[in-house]
């Protein structure tokens, strides 16, 4: 059953100048991530739209939780998937939310990332 959804997006140019800072990474990114993403803006700006999609499911913003509580990963295949932690995982666990699935898509100038949370029931 779907809980909820959230979609998401952003200039890939605005989160390449916050990304560029060492403290915007290290409050809105895991350690992981930034690994992951390197120095993609693209990447980053699509992980950050992740995360604002995750918010969106949970219907809440980031109240409760932070960015950095929503890690988002590539498979072996490149697909997006996320991780909770602390306040996010939570909030998912009081709604329910057993899975959440998300895609990305950027174009030249923009981010877009779409999530879908669901529940076993």
């Amino acid at each position: 059953m779907i809980v909820g959804v959230g979609t998401d997006m952003i200039e890939i140019q605005r989160v390449s100048s916050a990304y560029s800072n060492p403290a915007f990474r290290k409050k809105y990114f895991t350690i992981l991530e930034q690994e992951c993403i390197g120095e993609s803006s693209s990447k980053a700006a699509g992980n950050f739209a992740v995360k604002e999609a995750v918010a969106k499911v949970f219907g809440t913003g980031f109240l409760g939780f932070s960015p950095i509580d929503i890690e988002v990963l590539r498979d072996e295949k490149g697909k997006p998937y996320v991780n909770l932690y602390h306040g996010a995982k939570e909030i998912a666990e009081n709604l329910d939310v057993a899975k959440i699935e998300v895609s990305i898509s950027n174009t030249k100038e923009f981010a877009i990332a779409y999530a879908i949370g669901e529940s076993l029931k």
